[in-house]
């Protein structure tokens, strides 16, 4: 892959997370679906926000926790997205610029405020969401920096951000720059949500203009319309240059022209709280491939990766990755 000084250079959602632990009663008295992502207005988040228990901020958002898992790992790596220049926003550009990530789109002095994202971890480890997007669906083609997507090797997007008009023509713009430069465009599904809302557009997408995709098994089923995986795994095969399917404690399915790479979950000693996991196993992929490692050892990264991150509260490593990596794969 191109020398370039830039592994991944993620764009999306720029959200504060705030993470507390929630019993299933207290999901059924706010009307929130376990394990599903709601999105919510200022006013319900203020409410929601209000009742919840004890809480941990910190920077958060799906592409966002991924290029702080490629900085983790040790490989360069740079964000795009769009914060108020408030409380919460400098909470994020601190959070983000301090774990090595290049981050400068200008933040908005006016408009909704900073994104935040009200995560209930239940004792099960399942978190159910609910999401005020505020300035972050405010990203416009403006934003794109070319310059800074030339430099690196792929352009990572996340599904949740394909809504807003003027977000979308971002990514468009994003995804021209990113093939004229000679990189590759790696898109995460993000959620079955996001597919249901957006099946035809994410279909074009993945057909015509992405390189690399991630998706789950409830979102690659959905994309297809199929009630079974090794179904949906058939259709999407072939239709862009590498696929990675995850499937929680199952592992990961990777299908790249007729090869298949099938990997092992990797063992955790206790399940604490599974936001992020998608996230971090996006990165460990992304930190290999970029690595021109082979896509077997591109899949472990990303389940190492995700073990980690599933140990404790919140979506961004507690250690280094590099180290773990190291330790594990030598």
């Amino acid at each position: 892959m191109a020398d370039r000084a830039l592994d991944v250079v993620g764009i999306g959602n720029a959200i504060v997370d705030v993470l507390s632990h929630a019993d299933e009663a207290f999901l059924a008295a706010e009307g929130l679906a376990k394990g599903s992502m709601t999105l919510i207005d200022a006013g319900r988040a203020d409410k929601l926000y209000a009742a919840m228990g004890s809480a941990v901020e910190c920077s958060g958002g799906a592409a966002a926790n991924t290029v702080a898992g490629v900085a983790s790992l040790g490989g360069g790596a740079g964000f795009i997205g769009k914060v108020k220049n408030d409380q919460l926003g400098q909470i994020f550009r601190h959070d983000i610029r301090a774990v090595g990530v290049t981050f400068d789109t200008e933040p908005a002095a006016d408009g909704p405020s900073t994104a935040r994202c009200l995560v209930l971890v239940t004792p099960d480890a399942q978190r159910t969401m609910g999401t005020y997007l505020g300035a972050c669906v405010e990203l416009t083609p403006d934003d794109i920096d070319e310059a800074l997507l030339a430099r690196a090797r792929v352009t990572y997007l996340e599904g949740y951000l394909w809504d807003p008009p003027a977000a979308k023509d971002a990514f468009l713009k994003a995804m021209r720059a990113t093939h004229a430069a000679g990189g590759k465009v790696a898109l995460t599904l993000s959620d079955t949500f996001c597919v249901e809302r957006y099946r035809h557009e994410f279909l074009d997408l993945v057909d015509n203009q992405v390189d690399v995709l991630f998706a789950n098994e409830n979102e690659i089923k959905a994309l297809y319309q199929v009630g079974d995986f090794d179904a949906a795994a058939a259709a999407v095969r072939g239709r862009c240059e590498v696929v990675a399917l995850t499937r929680s404690e199952k592992g990961s399915l990777i299908l790249a022209g007729e090869a298949n790479y099938r990997v092992a979950a990797e063992p955790v000693e206790e399940v604490v709280d599974t936001t992020g996991a998608g996230d971090l196993y996006a990165a460990g992929f992304l930190y290999g491939y970029t690595r021109g490692r082979n896509l077997g050892d591109c899949g472990r990264i990303g389940a190492i990766a995700a073990a980690e991150v599933i140990g404790h509260m919140g979506a961004r490593p507690a250690t280094s990755l590099a180290r773990l990596v190291s330790e594990t794969l030598g």
